[in-house]
C-alpha cells in the first residue's frame, strides 16, 4: 500500500475566540483534559499515519515543538513548518510539498474533533484508497453554515457548495481530507478566492471532476465538533468529560493509541505516565500498562 503522511493545520488568528487567543494558539487551549491538538492528532494516528507535519504561525510554532517534540515518545515522526499568514487551507500542500514528497497525504484542521466506535475502521478504509481522494459527510439539521456535499449512489461527490442558501443535501464537510500525491500539483493551480485565500473546495472540485472524490458518511454513532467558537469549545469539553467520566475510558489519548498499535512498548507507556501521576490522565496510563 502506498505510504500516506499527515498534516495538521494549526495556524490562523482564531479571532472568533478572542480574547482567549490573543496570546496563545487555540490548538494549544484545553479541551477538558488535553490540549486541543491532541484530538486531530489522534485521528491521524487511528488512520495508521505515523509521519505528521504540524503547520502553525511564527508565534506559535515554538509552543507546539515544546508540547509534541519530534514524535519519538509516541513512536512517530513530527516535522514543523510555518504559515506566515492564513492564506487558505489549500496552502498547506504548498508549504508541505517537501514533506509530502512522493507520498499520499491526509490533512486535518487543528480545531476538529471526531469520536465514534466505527471511526478507526472508516479512517483506515480511507487510508487504503491509493488512487482517489476521500472527504467525509456529517449529517446536520441545518447545513447552510457549512460546506455542503451532494453524494450519488456510488458514494462519490457530485457537487460541493460553501454555505449555500438552498443546500442540495444535509451533509456538511468536516475539516478532514485524504488526498493522493496529485494534491500538490492541484494546489499550485488554485487561484485566490474573493477573500484572498486558496480554498480547499477548489481542490475537492478538481478531484470531483475526475470522479475521484469519495465521500464517507459519518453516521448516527459518530460525533464531530469544530471548536472554533466559545460555545463550541465548551460543548466539546463537556462532551469529553461526560464520556470519560461515564465510561472511564479516555477519548483521543495519543499514548493509548500508540500503545495499542504497538508503536511503543509497555515500559515506554509506564515512563510516559510518570510525569502525570498527580492527574487522572497519568493514573489511566499506568492502569493501562498494568492491564497487559
Amino acid at each position: 500500500m502506498k505510504k500516506r503522511k499527515g498534516i495538521i493545520l494549526a495556524g490562523g488568528s482564531a479571532t472568533r475566540l478572542y480574547p482567549l487567543t490573543l496570546a496563545i494558539s487555540k490548538q494549544i487551549m484545553p479541551v477538558y483534559d488535553k490540549p486541543m491538538i491532541y484530538y486531530p492528532l489522534s485521528v491521524l494516528m487511528q488512520a495508521d499515519i505515523k509521519e505528521v507535519l504540524i503547520i502553525s504561525t511564527p508565534r506559535d510554532i515554538v509552543t507546539f515543538k515544546h508540547l509534541l517534540g519530534n514524535g519519538e515518545k509516541w513512536g512517530m515522526q513530527f516535522s514543523y513548518a510555518i504559515q506566515e499568514k492564513p492564506k487558505g487551507l489549500a496552502e498547506a500542500f504548498l508549504i508541505g510539498e517537501d514533506f509530502i514528497g512522493e507520498d499520499n497525504v491526509a490533512m486535518i484542521l487543528g480545531d476538529n474533533m471526531f469520536y465514534g466506535e466505527r471511526l478507526e475502521k472508516i479512517l483506515r478504509k480511507a487510508n487504503t484508497r491509493e488512487d482517489e481522494a476521500t472527504i467525509f459527510g456529517y449529517y446536520v439539521k441545518d447545513p447552510r453554515a457549512y460546506g455542503v456535499v451532494e453524494i450519488n449512489e456510488e458514494g462519490h461527490a457530485i457537487s460541493i457548495e460553501e454555505k449555500p442558501e438552498k443546500p442540495k443535501s444535509n451533509y456538511a464537510v468536516p475539516g478532514l481530507y485524504f488526498y493522493t500525491n496529485e494534491v500538490v500539483a492541484m494546489a499550485k493551480e488554485v487561484k485566490p478566492s474573493a477573500r484572498g485565500e486558496l480554498e480547499i473546495t477548489a481542490i475537492n472540485e478538481m478531484y470531483m471532476k475526475q470522479n475521484k472524490l469519495t465521500v464517507e458518511k459519518l453516521g448516527r454513532a459518530m460525533t464531530w465538533f469544530d471548536t472554533g467558537t466559545h460555545d463550541a469549545l465548551l460543548e466539546t469539553a463537556s462532551f469529553v468529560q461526560t464520556i470519560q467520566k461515564r465510561q472511564g475510558l479516555l477519548i483521543c489519548c495519543p499514548e493509548e493509541i500508540a500503545y495499542q498499535k504497538g508503536w511503543i512498548t509497555r515500559k515506554q507507556l509506564i515512563n510516559l505516565a510518570e510525569p502525570f501521576m498527580k492527574t487522572d490522565y497519568g493514573v489511566y496510563l499506568k492502569d493501562l500498562a498494568k492491564e497487559e
